[in-house]
This record gives C-alpha cells, structure tokens and sequence, in this order.
C-alpha cells in the first residue's frame, strides 16, 4: 500500500455498509420524479407470434459462462456480519437460477482481511459470473493493480467492477473528493488486469461521451446504472446527521441520466461491448426493453436484497424465476423465440 493511500476505519465502514442496507430496506430512497424513461418504449404486440412459448429461449452467454436468463443481482453489500449471510443467499440464489451476480465495495475487505469473508461466494455460486468491485476513486488514494487483483481472488471473480459514486461520494462527509486524473490510471487498470474492467455507475446513468472516454481508456463492458430506482443521495440523506448535509443529499434526489437514455448513449458509443442495464428495473416486460435497447445483462438490486432478506434462497429464486417467465412472456407476444432476436426487436415511442 503506497504512503498516500487513505487507510479504511473498519469499525466506521461497518457501521456505514449496515446503514446502507438498514435505509435500503427500510426507507424511501427512490426517486421523486425522475424515471428510468422505460416506460416511454412499447413492443408490437405480435396478435399471431408463430411461436411456441415453451420453447422461448432466454438463455445468453458472457465471459464464457452460460446463463439461463440475462439477468444480474446488481452489486449491494458485503463487508458486515449481516451482509456474510445477504450475500451467500445471493449467490446460492444466482447458481441455481442461472443468473450474475455482482458484489458491494470490497475496499474495506482489501485493506481488513478480517472482512473478507462476506465476499467469498465462488463456492455458492461455482458456475455463473461473480463480478468484483472497488471503486474507481481508490485509484488517486493509492490503489494499483494489486488492490484490484486482490478484490478479484477473494471471490474468484470472472471481471471487475469499477464503479463510478461521484455524486454519493460528494454528498458523503467523508467521501472521497478528488476525482482528477483517474481516466490515465484507468487505463492502465484496465491494461494490467487480467480480467474484464466493467466501469459501473451506481444509479446516475453513464452519458456518452464518458462511454467514449471509457472505451478509449480500455473498459471492456459498461453498466449503465442510469436513474430511476435507487436514489444512493437520498440513502445518504437519511445517514446524514445535520440539517446542512441532509439538505445537501436531499437537493440531488433527481439528478441523473434515466436508464434507458443512458443505456442507448452507451451502446451508440459501441455497437459490440457488453452493456448491463441497471437503474430500477422492475419486471420481465423492462428487462426485455432492455435487452431491445442494447443490454446483454439486466440488473436488479433493492427488491432481489429484500426478498433475500425476508424469505432466504428460495424466494429469491422464485423472484428470478418470475421475472424471466415475465420476459419469456414478453418475448413471445414481440415475435423473438430468443435473446439474439430480441436484441434486434424494434422498439416503439409514439403510434
């Protein structure tokens, strides 16, 4: 670790991770008005599909790992004594629905091997991506290659997420600040790594010009994770222990790019890299938007942490379940028997 590196308080990163999940599961941190602009798109209804729906395929394939459905249990937590047990029923739930699965911020675990167990799942979930993730502002603080490969063994991850928390880490009082100059270290991130670099928004969208910037550095997928679901402002606004920060946090409620915005600039950037969509994403018939728009993966985070919570393995897996007979449903009555046909679905605005 190198002399500037800013040392993790572990009892401070505790309590701050048991706050995120204490306020996601318990308060209204989404946004006022701001949507995921999802709801703007429709499909042609298909009244004669010429389809068998038991034979609709919802099956994809990324980072040479097949999946049953594309979808992904957007990163949360980790670190806590309560995420150990949040995050093994995440990631059992994932294997045995045949989905991703992403992890919280694992800097407290690189710097306190003590944490560290809550991040290992790779015996939970042998066979579907795990993605790793620190945050891209740990770059000016210190973090070279060897933090982010040690984010990556600990939970023998099949790619990095690099997420990107301007706007929470400016209205936290103790975030971190100084965003200039990551885009060179970045690249060389992304040139050392053995593994995949996924730049990852956490909730205000990617716009197009910094997909450019990111895919010239090196990225080699991005997730949108555009506005429209969780509000991490307003989850700080709730942590917040002052009037002028919980006015601060409170102001930028509806900041962002709506995910479907953000989604069609990044994948105007680039016709190939792999895209997830994440930012309040709610159903199949979404998910299929999605995918329509130019996700290869589709992620959901509150509600997959809430039935996780209250009704273990099995309700989670349910959940996925439900949402992929949704797409399943939704692909059947647009006319595409499979992903691939889907993702080449027109999708409409106005009749």
């Amino acid at each position: 670790m190198t002399p500037e590196t800013k040392v993790v308080d572990s009892a401070v990163t505790d309590q701050r991770k048991a706050d995120h999940i204490r306020i996601n599961l318990e308060e209204d941190v989404t946004f006022d008005k701001l949507t995921t602009g999802l709801e703007k798109y429709f499909f042609m209804h298909r009244a004669l599909p010429e389809l068998d729906l038991n034979q609709i395929d919802t099956q994809t394939e990324l980072f040479g790992r097949r999946l049953k459905t594309p979808l992904l249990i957007s990163s949360m937590t980790g670190g806590t004594e309560r995420a150990n047990s949040i995050n093994q029923t995440l990631a059992e739930a994932a294997q045995e629905a045949g989905m991703a699965i992403g992890l919280g911020s694992q800097r407290a675990a690189i710097e306190d091997d003590k944490l560290a167990e809550s991040y290992r799942i790779r015996p939970f979930a042998p066979d579907v991506p795990i993605f790793a993730n620190v945050g891209a502002a740990q770059l000016n603080l210190g973090y070279g290659v060897a933090h982010m490969q040690k984010a990556v063994d600990m939970c023998e991850a099949d790619a990095l997420f690099l997420h990107l928390n301007p706007l929470q880490e400016a209205v936290q009082p103790e975030g971190d600040r100084n965003w200039a100059g990551l885009l060179n270290k970045i690249e060389t991130l992304c040139a050392e790594l053995p593994v995949p670099v996924i730049a990852k928004e956490v909730g205000w969208g990617i716009s197009f010009d910094v997909a450019q910037q990111l895919l010239n550095a090196g990225i080699q997928a991005i997730d949108v994770a555009g506005s429209g679901g969780t509000s991490w402002s307003q989850v700080e606004m709730y942590r917040a222990e002052n009037w002028r920060d919980r006015r601060i946090a409170a102001t930028f409620r509806d900041w962002g790019i709506p995910t479907a915005h953000s989604l069609r600039y990044c994948r105007l950037a680039s016709a190939d890299i792999p895209l997830f969509a994440s930012g309040g994403i709610k159903n199949g018939i979404e998910v299929a938007k999605c995918v329509a728009l130019g996700a290869n993966l589709v992620g959901l985070a509150g509600e997959f942490l809430k039935v996780a919570v209250q009704g273990g393995v099995g309700a989670t897996v349910e959940l996925a379940d439900a949402i992929t007979e949704e797409l399943k449903i939704a692909m059947f009555c647009a006319g595409a028997a499979d992903i691939q046909a889907l993702s080449k679905t027109e999708l409409h605005t106005e009749f």
